[in-house]
């Protein structure tokens, strides 16, 4: 683990104490009074593996794949049944993987959740340029999605070829988003790739936009260490040089930031599975956030069923926080949308934040990192580039690690972050 974020850690958790994940889980979770509580559901299948992408993911075979459909419902039922009648979350979100290539399926799915879930503020779905046609598109949003996010990375042929993807077809995407409608249509592109320059990245957000999106979100590219990609990431300088225009372009364009690396045309499109109070997962490698514990499931797919069908949950790995711990989590996250109201903070903790964090946010405001207005605090385009410098240096130190070791072990016994 990098030395800064050690230190980072130990700095706002006020201990040594590393983060702890143990091979233990909970048969019960206690989600019942979790305010903002979102659902994600993970579906690992994709007809072929992109060498540069981290998440969990097999090729699909139509056995597996419906074997996979029948535990994860049965996933479903035996954490809802905890709660006593229909409990309210705020979102579903569809990730994989290819989550289309379930769409079969995906009615039966949704229906199952919403025997146990009220769900206030729509359904997310990833889709692969490839899945986009008016025959699935039809078939999603009657499933009950509303909202959909197109891994397009980039329309330039050149880093299609760098990532080992094919060219996106703009043309037919158009016409086929053109005719059928969502609340939300998300594209994520990549920015950060080799020798990309703010002209390339640009000319990928307009394309998005023309073509049909109302939301895009500009993901860094991130060089896992257990990935085949052999893409090197952009130096520090100039992929901040980077970040800072585009941001700067998307403000003048009216643009609204949704969070560090998402932008709108219609101020209430947006899309994020991440920034949730608490939520639970469903599926292979689903992580499930309560109010003292964080919890992940296996990667395993074939273990995942097993466990499944022997009656107990496929939970990997557990961490206990701290109350500083969850506190750091909170923030972090919170974070990630740029905006913070000390006042959701207090009432998530029944802690003030300047009890806690006040010297922080007070530094981080002379160091010209955040602002603040009408008591809530915001990030300045250098916050966010600092978020997302820091964020690199947790992905690689804590994600990296943890799930390069979850990749070979079905159920390992600790990891210590």
């Amino acid at each position: 683990m990098g030395i800064r974020t050690e230190l980072t850690r130990m700095w706002l958790t006020r201990a040594t104490k590393p983060f702890i994940f143990r091979n233990e889980y909970d048969e019960i979770l206690p989600f019942s009074e979790c305010k903002n509580l979102g659902l994600y559901v993970h579906i690992p299948f994709c007809r072929s593996i992109c060498n540069f992408c981290p998440y969990c993911k097999v090729r699909y075979e139509q056995k597996e794949c419906d074997r996979y459909i029948d535990a994860l419902i049965k996933e479903i039922h035996m954490v809802s049944k905890q709660h006593e009648g229909r409990k309210e979350v705020t979102s579903l979100y569809f990730g994989g993987g290819t989550p289309a290539l379930v769409k079969d399926r995906l009615s039966e799915i949704i229906s199952v959740i919403k025997e146990h879930f009220i769900i206030t503020d729509g359904i997310g779905l990833e889709l692969h340029p490839d899945d986009i046609d008016v025959e699935t598109l039809l078939k999603i949003r009657d499933a009950g999605v509303t909202r959909i996010s197109i891994g397009i990375q980039s329309f330039n042929d050149k880093y299609q070829s760098i990532l080992g993807r094919k060219s996106v077809e703009a043309d037919r995407l158009q016409s086929v988003l053109s005719k059928v409608s969502f609340e939300t249509v998300s594209m994520d592109l990549i920015f950060a790739l080799p020798d990309q320059t703010y002209e390339e990245l640009r000319s990928d957000i307009d394309r998005a936009f023309a073509i049909g999106a109302n939301h895009v979100a500009i993901y860094p590219f991130i060089d896992f260490t257990f990935t085949a990609s052999k893409v090197k990431t952009m130096p520090k300088k100039e992929k901040r040089k980077l970040l800072d225009s585009i941001t700067e372009y998307c403000d003048k364009k009216g643009y609204t930031r949704n969070s560090i690396w998402t932008f709108s045309s219609n101020k209430d499109a947006h899309y994020s599975s991440m920034t949730r109070d608490n939520f639970l997962g469903f599926g292979c490698s689903a992580t499930t956030l309560l109010k003292d514990s964080f919890k992940i499931n296996t990667f395993n797919v074939d273990e995942y069923c097993r466990r499944i069908d022997s009656g107990r949950l496929p939970t990997s790995l557990t961490i206990r926080f701290s109350k500083r711990q969850r506190m750091v989590y909170y923030l972090f996250w919170t974070m990630y949308s740029t905006r913070l109201d000390p006042k959701s903070f207090e009432d998530f903790f029944g802690k003030s934040l300047d009890d806690y964090y006040g010297a922080e946010f007070k530094l981080a405001k002379i160091l010209g990192y955040i602002r603040e207005e009408n008591g809530i605090y915001s990030l300045t385009y250098k916050g966010a580039f600092y978020y997302h410098y820091y964020e690199n240096f947790y992905t690689l130190s804590y994600i990296d690690k943890m799930w390069g070791i979850m990749r070979k072990e079905a159920f390992p016994k600790e990891i210590r972050l």
